[in-house]
């Protein structure tokens, strides 16, 4: 697994689409992720220590996990098929480790509001990771 940060979020100018950019730690290569407009705000809100009037799906999620005294060890992005990334949010329950099957947009959200780290399998890089530079994207 390669640990990554959100570059960034934004809309791609040629599919005018919301676009999660996950950078490895390294900064050496970039995995662009196609999300839905809901999702994107809310990592942007994330990014940008907003918090939203009302509680997002991720918020929920959160207090949901604090009352159950559950903690968010990891957001891991282990599959692309068929063009489709698939994610698990991986929890310590304080009984037992569990992974949840999630969409990665959600699980990369719940890691910025618990402050878990984000990684992506190497599979999923060496088939969709970009050679990151400056100018990679706009």
């Amino acid at each position: 697994m390669v640990n990554v940060c959100v570059d960034r979020v934004g809309i791609d100018p040629e599919t005018q689409q919301a676009v999660v950019l996950l950078k490895d730690k390294e900064g050496k290569r970039i995995l662009p992720i196609w999300i839905g407009p809901a999702e994107a705000s809310a990592i942007a809100l994330s990014l940008q220590g907003i918090s939203a009037p009302r509680p997002l799906t991720c918020d929920l999620l959160k207090d949901v996990l604090d009352l159950f005294e559950a903690r968010m060890i990891a957001a891991v992005v282990t599959e692309l098929k068929n063009e489709t990334f698939y994610a698990n949010i991986v929890l310590d329950t304080g009984l037992r480790k569990v992974e949840v099957d999630s969409r990665p947009s959600d699980a990369i959200a719940l890691a910025l509001r618990t402050g878990a780290p984000v990684y992506v399998e190497e599979e999923v890089l060496n088939k969709a990771g970009l050679p990151f530079s400056d100018h990679t994207v706009q």
